[in-house]
């Protein structure tokens, strides 16, 4: 393993920062959430999280005031980065994994700013990061998980194509393979071989890619079980469209499967 040698960040600004405190954080992405952020941030002060892992929020340009400093600080929040490029979800975590690295975290989770995981499986997460594990994926569908109210059709791709198509493709079987909870070791992130930083990854493309990647290049992968719960009514809190979005989910899957996001071969040790 090397360090990778060409990031390419898009520009963003640590608009709060409180400095390292543990070897491990929490990422959240989070754009214009509202209520959700908040009460997953409650969620997570009255478990204790930040007494094991710093809480960084990576903002995608908020403008709805739900992460106001005054009212996140006392919630355990260590810092928060703002996105100022364009992109989308994998330009926020390209961003984020860019300062948690520069700040020398060792273990790193993400969790989705919109409520519906459950944040009780964080400790699980970075104690399986401290045994060696690389890849973390979050799973409601394995023993122990649950999934509540999620849409049939979600369902449906996730069970029936995604997860599937990414299992042959990766060599791992996976079971969950849409959804952002997961944990990332810092040997896999700086790793040259999978090269996260590049532009190519500006929209959803990231999660699928780091699920075919990692396992081929035989880093230590695992899923654990958690619980997503989906509103039982109203509009799901979701940032991808239901026809266009999945269009685009199956065909970024279609490029992740078939290598066309991998590294050139010049920055390659592995294909």
């Amino acid at each position: 393993m090397t360090t990778d040698p060409i990031r390419d960040v898009p520009a963003h600004t640590v608009t709060w920062w409180s400095d390292r405190r543990h070897s491990a954080c929490v990422l959240i992405p989070v754009i214009n959430e509202g209520e959700r952020i908040r009460s997953l941030l409650r969620r997570m002060h009255d478990l204790h999280i930040s007494d094991f892992a710093d809480i960084i929020l990576v903002d995608g340009g908020s403008t709805d005031g739900s992460l106001a400093q005054d009212a996140v600080a006392p919630l355990g929040i260590r810092g928060i980065v703002l996105k100022n490029g364009l992109g989308k979800l994998s330009a926020q975590l390209r961003c984020g994994y860019a300062v948690a690295l520069d700040a020398g975290y060792e273990e790193m989770v993400t969790i989705d700013g919109n409520d519906k995981d459950d944040p009780a499986a964080i400790p699980a997460f970075v104690a399986k990061l401290r045994e060696g594990y690389d890849f973390i994926q979050a799973s409601r569908f394995v023993p122990g998980g649950l999934a509540e109210n999620t849409p049939w059709i979600r369902d449906l791709a996730i069970r029936a194509i995604h997860a599937p198509v990414l299992s042959w493709a990766s060599g791992f079987h996976w079971t969950d393979t849409t959804q952002g909870f997961r944990g990332y070791s810092r040997k896999m992130l700086a790793d040259d071989r999978m090269h996260i930083f590049r532009p190519i990854f500006d929209r959803y493309e990231l999660l699928a890619y780091i699920s075919y990647r990692a396992p081929r290049l035989g880093f230590r992968c695992i899923e654990l079980p958690t619980c997503r719960r989906y509103p039982g009514s109203g509009k799901t809190p979701t940032k991808i469209s239901a026809i266009r979005g999945n269009w685009s989910l199956l065909t970024t899957l279609w490029k992740a499967c078939t290598g066309q996001y991998n590294p050139p071969k010049c920055t390659a040790a592995a294909s």
